[in-house]
């Protein structure tokens, strides 16, 4: 019998999940989250296991080769910039997302920090406790009839035009992969020229995965298309933006106040200049930690992983790298 052991790369994973693997006669470890290579490959080493799901840190090709009996990487979420895909497609292994799972709550967390920002809550809610009424000379801002971009139209884009218009706002998006058909179902202008997307919004909101292609979409040059006093926010992954610029924009007054809830470096240093701006709203990467969405993402992941391993089919828009695969893979796709 091969390899009964899955991994975790963080602390925990719902209970649910976890119920689903020991009813499959699995066992299921744990990784410190964020922990070294060294550590993390020693571990592998010892539990050679038959699937990881993949929360904190970077899973690479060091770690996919301490591991023979490996035979799917499964992302607790959907961003795979963590992962080796190139190296797991050269063992045959299966690259595996649990798509849409924590849209919604994404979508979420991707308001409040535009409401936050917007509105100026940490600010005045700083103020307020130092003492400070501001009241007197204040100035707000509405929301409802602002433009916002949406880069990127898939599952937590979707859902956060739909918020965006409840709220009065004009949504209009850029995804040169999305079909024609989501944008029409949503109401939403597709617009096919990034550039012509950030130049013309008040808000940019990112919604698409960090590739090579993608890494510091958000530069200097881009922040200097934006409108005067517009605001950006990213529930996606902080190396779109070029922090250094994102600053520079913000302290100019180019930029009118950013949400974020990833950054280049995860987790960020302690003497992060951004800490020091309060027209800069910061989460920790938890726009998808919800309970809803734990227990949604953590049994996706798994199932995911069983999929692969008893050879069920499982949808190509899970499969990351299913080009790429050679053996068994009618298996991992639909019939």
């Amino acid at each position: 019998m091969g390899s009964r052991n899955i991994l975790v790369t963080g602390p925990a994973i719902n209970e649910h999940a976890v119920n689903l693997i020991v009813s499959k006669g699995y066992r299921v470890s744990y990784v410190p989250p964020y922990t070294s290579e060294d550590d993390l490959i020693r571990i592998v080493t010892d539990l050679d296991p038959v699937g990881v799901v993949v929360r904190m840190g970077r899973f690479g090709e060091a770690a996919i080769e301490a591991a023979p009996s490996l035979r799917v990487l499964s992302k607790h979420g959907v961003g795979v910039d963590n992962i080796d895909v190139d190296a797991a497609s050269r063992r045959d292994i299966a690259v595996v997302v649990a798509a849409g799972a924590n849209a919604l709550s994404v979508a979420e967390h991707a308001m409040a920090l535009l409401f936050a920002v917007v509105k100026r809550i940490v600010p005045l809610d700083g103020s307020l406790r130092a003492g400070r009424w501001e009241k007197p000379g204040f100035s707000g801002k509405e929301l409802a009839g602002l433009t916002i971009g949406l880069v990127g139209f898939g599952a937590i884009a979707r859902h956060m035009a739909a918020f965006a218009k409840a709220f009065a706002l004009k949504v209009r998006a850029f995804d040169p992969f999305a079909d024609e058909a989501a944008f029409a179902a949503a109401g939403v202008q597709r617009v096919t020229d990034l550039d012509d997307l950030i130049a013309s919004s008040d808000i940019v909101s990112l919604h698409c995965p960090l590739t090579p292609d993608t890494r510091n979409l958000i530069d200097d040059r881009r922040l200097g298309m934006m409108r005067p006093g517009s605001f950006i926010i990213n529930t996606a992954r902080g190396g779109l933006i070029d922090e250094d610029a994102l600053l520079r924009a913000v302290q100019s007054g180019q930029i009118a106040g950013a949400g974020l809830d990833s950054f280049q470096k995860e987790p960020p240093a302690d003497n992060h200049p951004f800490w020091q701006d309060q027209r800069i709203v910061v989460t920790p990467h938890i726009g998808g930690v919800t309970q809803e969405a734990n227990g949604r993402v953590g049994v996706d992941a798994v199932e995911g992983i069983f999929a692969i391993v008893e050879g069920r089919p499982l949808g190509r828009e899970r499969i990351v790298n299913h080009r790429s695969l050679v053996h068994g893979s009618a298996a991992r796709t639909p019939a």
